[in-house]
């Protein structure tokens, strides 16, 4: 029994034989299983009124420990985001007093983004029930699948950033 990247993966190999190979099995499935993780995770955060992006901003600013602040420049570069698309999501994000900006006191050119009471709260909120529903998403794969696609997933990476 095959998955859908299997038939993808055959009709290539009718149409050009030997020209695409594990390059576009890795891809197509890991494209899809993110997909798919994504997907469960927007619907959790559209009933809380949260974007991926601003999910993601309050996700890592949570997960740097107290006082939950960063540098914007280290935020874009965690979440890879450009420099334009940071400041539009923190934008709405302090409209919504959820995260704060201060001055750098020591770097007049720099400021930092603080997660507020309500955005430590909001965060935590999110980064379980976005948990939970991919959990459930993963219920129908058995625990050591998932780890050993993982740590799989983990060796690629690891070879690639090599190459860089």
């Amino acid at each position: 029994m095959g998955d859908q990247v299997d038939g993808v993966v055959a009709a290539w190999d009718v149409e050009l034989p030997g020209v695409l190979g594990i390059e576009l099995e890795l891809g197509k499935r890991a494209g899809s299983v993110y997909a798919r993780l994504n997907e469960a995770a927007s619907r959790v955060l559209g009933k809380l009124k949260l974007t991926k992006a601003e999910f993601d901003v309050l996700a890592v600013l949570r997960a740097s420990g107290k006082p939950y602040r960063l540098k914007p420049t280290e935020l874009a570069a965690r979440l890879w985001l450009s420099s334009g698309g940071t400041s539009n999501v923190l934008r709405r994000l302090t409209e919504a007093e959820l995260i704060s900006r201060a001055a750098d006191e020591e770097d007049a050119r720099s400021s930092w983004v603080q997660l507020t009471r309500q955005g430590v709260q909001v965060a935590e909120e999110a980064v379980r029930l976005t948990a939970e529903a991919q959990q459930q998403l993963l219920k129908a794969v058995p625990e050591h699948t998932s780890r050993a696609a993982a740590d799989a997933l983990r060796e690629v990476l690891l070879a690639l950033e090599a190459r860089d």
